[in-house]
């Protein structure tokens, strides 16, 4: 490049950092506080299921049995109840966990499917911050507006990571904490915790807003690095109106050896069997990708897709909830993410502390 092109990229330099420094701070104090409360509600979410029982002794006080006979009542009579799909019970909810039809969810009891609890956004706090944490308690609005301050604070992130880079041999006095003065201390504080939990935050961010666009990425993943296609239910070869909810259960359990049966959905009327997620050896999904469908009586498995056989596309793609809520890892990947959820408040406050010091001084 000529001397002359070098001087105007050297010119432009400071020009590009001082405009990235007032969209940063800016952005980050009107967008960053919504960002800080939906992540705020974020860590309390990661623990879900122990608030849960914590706060509803009465679920927790059933041993985890999935009870065939139980699961064929509720199933039968799902059109009344309102359920869309069904969780069988487990060490972590040791309940039928029922999805209702206009947002509520029904706790049921293991061995004798007696109701237990109805919950909503309206009277339960825990599901109010979902509601919250995931569309906004606006619905399909709320949905699209979190999904635009998702994208802005990924710009925010990165924007911060450039702002922050050093000169070189100068990374480790970058990391530094100051104690004072106070200008000093504030903005070496907000970049420091930044930078050290850039990674969690950022995967925790960006896997939200895919969440939120899953179609979308789930198209490019798939399309770049591949999808296993649809497996094919085989047709039963017996005929037969009723279920033998026994055999039915039995037979997902073998047809998937060692799978966890998850997840049921209500058959309809006319469906030669049911289909069960199941959790595969293996998956990160608490819920499970892979499926196993069952003839009606039992006899016959009509269909079986292991997710973790999947190309690289449709697993990468079925990863993203579950690492969005550390369902992998164990406990030390939950008390990280929880972790990670209170760095945007932290961020807000330092970067707010900071620019009212200084613009006092």
């Amino acid at each position: 490049m000529p001397e002359g092109g070098l001087d105007r990229v050297r010119k432009s330099r400071p020009r590009l950092r001082a405009a990235l420094a007032w969209l940063h701070l800016w952005l980050g104090l009107v967008v960053g506080t919504l960002f800080a409360l939906v992540s705020l509600a974020g860590t309390v979410l990661v623990f879900h299921d122990e608030l849960l029982l914590a706060t509803r002794p009465a679920l927790a006080s059933h041993a985890p049995v999935a009870d065939a006979a139980v699961m064929g009542r509720l199933l039968e009579e799902a059109p009344w109840l309102g359920i869309t799909a069904l969780d069988l019970p487990r060490e972590a909810l040791p309940v039928w966990q029922g999805y209702l039809a206009d947002g509520r969810r029904a706790y049921f009891a293991p061995k004798d499917g007696r109701l237990l609890l109805v919950r909503s956004p309206g009277d339960d706090w825990l599901m109010w911050l979902h509601h919250w944490h995931v569309d906004l308690l606006g619905g399909a609005v709320g949905k699209e507006v979190l999904g635009v301050v998702g994208w802005i604070s990924l710009g925010l992130l990165a924007s911060g990571l450039y702002l922050w880079w050093p000169k070189r041999h100068r990374m480790l006095a970058q990391l530094r904490w100051h104690t004072g003065p106070p200008a000093r201390r504030w903005l070496s504080w907000h970049r420091s915790s930044g930078v050290l939990l850039l990674p969690l935050l950022g995967l925790a961010t960006l896997t939200g807003v895919a969440m939120i666009y899953s179609s979308g990425f789930r198209a490019v993943l798939v399309a770049t690095l591949g999808e296993r296609p649809a497996p094919i239910a085989a047709a039963p070869e017996t005929t037969t109106t009723r279920f033998d909810w026994e055999a039915v259960l039995r037979a997902a359990g073998d047809g998937f050896p060692g799978a966890r049966v998850a997840r049921v959905a209500p058959p309809a009327d006319a469906a030669p069997g049911v289909t069960f997620r199941v959790q595969a050896p293996g998956e990160w999904h608490p819920v499970g990708r892979s499926l196993v469908g069952v003839s009606r009586d039992g006899s016959q498995v009509l269909l079986r897709h292991d997710a973790t056989a999947d190309r690289p596309g449709a697993r990468l793609s079925d990863a993203i909830y579950p690492l969005h809520v550390a369902a992998v890892g164990g406990p030390g990947m939950k008390l990280a993410l929880a972790i990670t959820g209170l760095l945007p408040t932290f961020l807000l406050v330092t970067g707010f502390l900071f620019w009212r010091r200084r613009t006092r001084r």
